[in-house]
């Protein structure tokens, strides 16, 4: 299947790319590309056919936003790819992924950096800390326009419970794409596998990988909660998804209309961050009522300690980032316990 899908996909791609290079389609009206990973009903589809239905709303004279989900313009990696040339004009990309592209995305990888939910959020809408990072990637041809809640990350297995550090070892465990996210399985003794989030399903079902780490909707959108029957809160990451746009696209905006779009990112992340707690709530239920998923509160201390040292490497060989680190911590002392 896989061999192929890619030939469809390089054609996708090169027509595309053809109709970006044309500028408009359908009259006069520019249709502006969106892809992403996530289900229809997922919170991030959701907040994007917001989007869409606002600009339409207020530039629909000249703008079609088409959004396209579930991967259908290729993996998140394809996709960032395709927003760099302007093939299409925006993507959402975990920002595991974008640490490739700038290593001031490797801040928000770190394991265990924010200590609570409202730390996270209250640091993500700072944009003292979100800025630098947001922009370090224009001379690669994008730029981030807002975040996405992606809540916390934790591992799921499909029969080994992971109850402290211990119960990793020897597992083979999918990792985004990403070296933060190697290095960290590596200190907690596991056996990082990093794919494509596409291929991991698949991969737990033929027992190629022993488990995965995400948050709860990858069980029930995604149906990895028919393979993993063990869910963990070790809480090991709160990484954001990105929302990036092409520069050359963004740049041709005038100011007024500029001033929209940014209105319309303000509603993708209002919008998202509404659904996320509704989605995972409903997410715990159907996995633990109808997929028999059980859900594990391990200590959380120990695996905390054996990543913690991430934050002072990071910050030696990335000075630049001392500032914004210590900006989240100013965040993460006013809402300590």
């Amino acid at each position: 299947m896989k061999l192929r899908l890619k030939p469809c996909l390089l054609l996708l791609c090169l027509l595309l790319l053809t109709a970006a290079l044309s500028g408009c389609s359908g009259g006069d009206k520019r249709i502006i590309r969106i892809g992403h990973n996530q289900a229809t009903d997922h919170p991030t589809n959701i907040a994007l056919l917001a989007f869409e239905e606002f600009i339409e709303s207020e530039l629909g004279d000249k703008y079609d936003v088409e959004v396209y989900p579930s991967e259908l313009l290729g993996s998140q990696t394809d996709m960032v790819q395709l927003t760099q040339t302007g093939a299409i004009d925006f993507c959402v990309a975990s920002n595991s992924i974008l640490e490739t592209f700038s290593r001031n995305y490797t801040l928000f990888n770190l394991p265990y950096l924010f200590v609570s939910s409202e730390a996270y959020h209250s640091a993500m809408d700072d944009p003292a800390i979100t800025e630098p990072i947001f922009e370090s990637t224009k001379q690669a041809g994008f730029e981030a326009v807002t975040w996405i809640d992606a809540g916390t990350r934790n591992f799921y297995t499909v029969s080994t419970p992971i109850e402290s550090p211990a119960d990793l070892k020897g597992l083979k465990i999918r990792v985004q794409q990403s070296p933060t996210n190697v290095t960290m399985m590596s200190l907690l003794g596991g056996s990082a596998t990093p794919m494509g989030f596409g291929e991991v399903y698949t991969a737990l079902q033929s027992k190629v990988i022993d488990g995965a780490e995400n948050n709860e909707l990858a069980l029930t959108s995604n149906g990895h909660g028919d393979v993993c029957k063990f869910y963990s809160y070790d809480m090991h990451q709160m990484i954001p998804d990105i929302l990036i746009g092409n520069c050359g696209f963004l740049d041709s905006l005038s100011e007024e209309e500029r001033a929209i779009f940014n209105e319309g990112f303000k509603i993708v992340n209002t919008v998202e961050r509404e659904e996320w707690g509704k989605a995972v709530d409903a997410a715990k239920e159907r996995a633990a009522n109808e997929q028999g998923v059980t859900f594990l509160y391990p200590e959380v201390q120990p695996f905390q300690d054996i990543c913690t040292p991430m934050h002072q490497e990071l910050i030696a060989s990335n000075p630049d980032l001392a500032p914004i680190y210590e900006g989240i911590q100013s965040w993460n002392a006013a809402y300590a316990d």
